[in-house]
């Protein structure tokens, strides 16, 4: 027998029997071993139907182990009487299959789960986990212990060796002429397209010698390695893009979906076996969180690097909820069965409310707090206990035995208040913090999802009263911590969800709230902190009503110079470079005043600013590129009634032989033209006597009026003329 010390890579069906696992060991091996696996899924339903069934299974030619056994549905006040198949890891998902077809009425458990979860389970892994390793002269593993844990904030730094792999254009607009290759440190060379054996042969040499764990790709899961596949293909080259050969590159097909409100692009996948390939620009985490994010999130939720990296947050806290089920002998429900309860009308209206939402005082403020709780939704699932299987709380608090999402929730939020804790008080300069704040960003966007999803209609473990319990429950927190600000003397300008914004006459330094911040935090029991002091925060009215608040337009500056805005223009996707750069340096130079006097001086500044900003469009002095508009496509061209700007420039890209799905982005500039758009990715750039300058003067208007709205004055893009003389 052997024995090593390593971190899991990666883990997946074996084409024969068990599962397969990547070790990368700690003397820089890299290990393919093998582990027996056998897999346990359920059934229930009429006894007759599960004799049935039982017959069935028996006359398969998949070995099975069948057995009688009483299990627990969270959903079920009483145990259900279940039918056990157990069998190969390898051959489970076509057995679960096949049984599905031949008894579609049956209830299933525990039958589409991920592997790494059962797993996880079983032996506590998760990606990159360190384990202790005992295995035969065949690779056949005879013992497995996991050595640390994914809620360590220090684990060991994993020996990875990762190549980057980019196109020197971007193929979604332009064919690409070469492929860049690169390592950690930057170093590679540049392999020309123009020669498909040669590129190959280049190619083939560096995956050989290099040998790398992690492929990062921009555009490989869509053009990159597709590319590089077919091209293989044509020239029958054995290109190792995967370690384990006797696996087929795996390709998962893109698809548009509705999400919150709007339409979803997830582009094709292609997975890799034993080597991993990550796509950043096929990635929402590697985008927002970097390598060091996807990681972090693979660890805690114990999904595969490739998955983790491709799915959304909510997928995430759904595997952490699926993992928490089976190490606690929950059943796993494969579809989700139960209904909402019937309320009375009362009810409805004291449960279904949503967050609580203030209109705030319209104007200019003066040394403004702005307090938020940490995490508040999260908090409050673990602190009142707030599960599908548990009673609705009716105040700040639980005795009770944890549920089953307080106990997925506890140790992720823990790790993320431990974290934050540290990196108040880290340097940049300490190699820990990329990784910290990488974590950190990763556990808020699986804490912000574990809420919406108890609500969500297909989540395994959602229930909507739950949903409904946690929102009630935030809002008795928040008004409490507003009577709270009141007892003190403090004025209340705005409550927004988890969030107020006070004031009070003498309180300008940030000492001065420990004494708030203590009191609501005793009286609530949740951790509150204080996000920063306003020198300045403007709220601002519906463009429709200036009567009208809106609870999320605000924009202000804290005392250190960083300013904050939420709602304007420049947070929105659809607004082109020009509007949101000119609004933002605005907001800069009205954030630069630090009295009332400097205000009417830096106000004056802004209006010269933005004169100069006009006249630089109309006089064609601005890039075209900082004129470019993006907007998603809802649906598909030929469902369009009205073309919007954007299925305009989509019918310009499909002459041409260009397309985009619902949910991608299309690029275009208004243009005086017939149609009123040009596609920015046609060959031919428009002229800029074509642009249509009103058009883009409309939008900056928009923004002008947006920034100086809360000082009472109203600027106008004046002529040429004008502004020469307010210069002289």
């Amino acid at each position: 027998m052997k024995n090593c010390i390593g971190w899991l890579l990666d883990l997946y069906p074996s084409p024969e029997s068990g599962v397969v696992l990547w070790i990368i060991t700690q003397t820089g091996k890299r290990l393919c071993l093998h582990q027996p696996l056998m897999i346990e899924f359920s059934i229930a339903g009429p006894s007759p139907r599960l004799r049935s069934a039982w017959q069935w299974l028996r006359h398969q030619p998949i070995p099975v182990k069948l057995e009688r056994s009483q299990g627990r549905d969270l959903f079920l006040t009483e145990p259900v009487t279940l039918l056990n198949i157990q069998t190969d890891a390898a051959y489970q998902p076509r057995l679960f299959a096949q049984l599905f077809k031949a008894f579609p009425d049956l209830d299933y458990y525990n039958s589409d789960i991920q592997l790494s979860l059962r797993h996880a389970a079983l032996f506590n892994t998760f990606p990159l986990a360190r384990c202790e390793i005992e295995y035969d002269a065949a690779g056949t593993i005879s013992h497995l212990r996991v050595l640390d844990s994914p809620w360590e904030t220090d684990p060991q730094v994993v020996p990875l060796r990762i190549l980057n792999l980019d196109s020197d254009i971007d193929p979604q607009y332009a064919p690409p002429q070469s492929l860049l290759v690169y390592d950690s440190d930057k170093l590679g060379k540049e392999l020309p397209l123009d020669n498909s054996r040669k590129l190959l042969d280049d190619l083939a040499e560096i995956l050989t010698n290099y040998d790398p764990d992690i492929l990062i790709t921009a555009y490989g899961d869509s053009w990159i390695l597709p590319y590089l596949i077919k091209i293989s293909d044509e020239l029958n080259f054995s290109l190792p893009l995967n370690r384990d050969l006797s696996h087929k590159i795996i390709r998962k097909n893109e698809r548009s979906y509705f999400s919150y409100g709007h339409i979803v692009f997830n582009n094709q996948q292609i997975h890799l076996f034993g080597r991993l390939h990550l796509d950043k620009k096929n990635s929402f985490l590697f985008k927002d969180c970097g390598l060091e994010g996807v990681l972090e999130s693979a660890r805690v939720t114990a999904l595969p690097i490739q998955t983790s990296a491709r799915t959304s947050p909510g997928t995430g806290i759904s595997s952490m909820q699926v993992l928490t089920a089976l190490r606690n002998q929950i059943l796993v429900p494969w579809h989700k069965q139960q209904v909402e309860h019937k309320k009375t009308a009362a009810e409805m209206i004291s449960y279904d409310q949503g967050g609580l939402v203030y209109q705030p005082k319209i104007g200019l403020h003066h040394n403004v707090a702005e307090l938020d709780f940490i995490s508040m939704y999260p908090s409050v699932m673990v602190k009142c206990n707030i599960s599908p299987e548990t009673s609705r709380p009716d105040h700040l608090g639980s005795d009770a035995e944890p549920g089953l999402v307080p106990l997925t929730l506890k140790p992720l939020l823990d790790k993320r208040v431990k974290i934050k804790l540290a990196l108040g008080s880290m340097p940049t300069a300490d190699p820990r913090y990329k990784r910290y704040m990488a974590a950190s960003a990763t556990y808020k966007w699986l804490l912000v999802t574990c809420f919406g999803y108890l609500g969500y209609k297909n989540a395994k473990f959602g229930r909507i009263e739950s949903h409904e319990s946690v929102t009630m429950m935030g809002r008795e927190a928040l008004l409490t911590a507003k009577e709270t600000a009141e007892d003190m003397g403090y004025e209340i300008l705005h409550m927004y969800v988890d969030a107020l914004w006070v004031v009070k006459d003498g309180i300008s330094r940030p000492d001065q709230l420990n004494p708030l911040l203590d009191a609501i935090s005793e009286r609530t029991g949740l951790s509150i902190a204080l996000d920063g002091i306003y020198r300045w925060l403007a709220f601002l009215p519906s463009r429709a009503d200036d009567r009208v608040a809106v609870p999320n337009r605000y924009f202000g500056v804290f005392q250190d110079g960083s300013v904050k805005f939420r709602g304007i223009e420049a947070r929105r996707g659809d607004m082109p470079p020009f509007i949101t750069d000119t609004q933002i340096e605005l907001v800069k130079i009205l954030a630069s005043a630090k009295s009332p006097v400097q205000l009417d001086y830096s106000i004056r500044r802004a209006e010269l600013f933005l004169q100069q900003r006009v006249l630089q469009l109309r006089r064609g002095q601005i890039p075209l590129n900082q004129l470019v508009i993006s907007q998603r496509l809802s649906r598909e061209l030929s469902a369009y009634k009205s073309p919007s700007p954007a299925a305009r420039a989509l019918k310009q890209l499909q002459s041409i032989g260009q397309d985009k799905k619902p949910g991608q982005k299309v690029r275009f500039l208004y243009t005086l033209t017939q149609e009123g758009v040009h596609a920015w990715d046609l060959p031919e750039k428009p002229l800029y006597s074509q642009i249509d300058t009103p058009e883009y003067e409309k939008l900056l208007q928009r923004a002008v009026q947006t920034v100086f709205y809360p000082f009472a004055y109203r600027p106008s893009l004046v002529k040429e003329t004008a502004y020469q003389e307010c210069l002289c």
